[in-house]
């Protein structure tokens, strides 16, 4: 398991090997490897090049995340070759945890969207006033439990920085979609990080398919 700040990445298990897109592949003609060649390695190249992407997708991951909500909705966006379950607070009342911000950003000038440098925060009110935030939404929705409300309802008041946790699992190219969309510089901060540790689990595991993958 990886960790950076409050937020975790955690591979549970993964199916195949780089050998594995190359069996996938060469079935058509009747073929089968045990070990990767010099012109398997070319192949899993033309592959990915040519958006072949079909032999990719007989290799899987699974991982188990946990970061804010606001990230989880984001990521949860991707959907094809992916499968998510998530921790439910229709379920679960107990255990709440609010996302710990490392630096806070400015917001840009010239665009609507994403964030310009790192933003000073004078006598700590950005820190204060979202500590002020989490505490009242915590007691609100204690209190709300308290009086007999349902679970399913009381989470209302809970704030996008609560950590959530969920197991995802897809297939290679799924998540190297993934990666080439949120490990990119304009993506958010937060959002690249996991996206991030998945990149490194994905590229010990797969290191010939995941350099052709996130090149192309």
């Amino acid at each position: 398991m990886t960790n950076i700040g409050n937020m975790e990445v955690e591979l549970i298990d993964s199916m195949g090997t780089d050998a594995s897109v190359v069996n996938a592949a060469r079935v058509s003609f009747g073929k089968r490897i045990k070990e990767m060649s010099e012109g398997d390695t070319k192949l899993i190249k033309y592959l990915a090049q040519h958006n072949h992407w079909s032999p990719f997708a007989h290799a899987s991951l699974q991982f188990r995340i946990k970061a804010p909500v606001f990230v989880a909705r984001q990521l949860v966006k991707h959907q094809v070759g992916l499968t998510w379950n998530e921790i439910s607070r229709r379920y679960v009342d107990t255990d709440v945890e609010f996302y710990e911000v490392d630096k806070w950003r400015g917001k840009p000038i010239d665009k609507k969207q994403g964030s310009d440098g790192t933003l000073e925060d004078k006598h700590g009110i950005c820190q204060w006033s979202k500590t002020k935030i989490e505490n009242a939404a915590l007691e609100s929705y204690k209190g709300l439990l308290e009086q007999g409300v349902a679970p399913e309802q009381a989470r209302m008041v809970l704030p996008q920085s609560m950590m959530t946790e969920w197991y995802w699992s897809g297939t290679l190219y799924a998540f190297a979609r993934v990666c080439n969309l949120r490990c990119a510089s304009d993506a958010q901060y937060e959002t690249r990080i996991v996206a991030n540790l998945i990149n490194e689990e994905c590229g010990k595991l797969f290191p010939i398919s995941w350099t052709e993958l996130r090149n192309t």
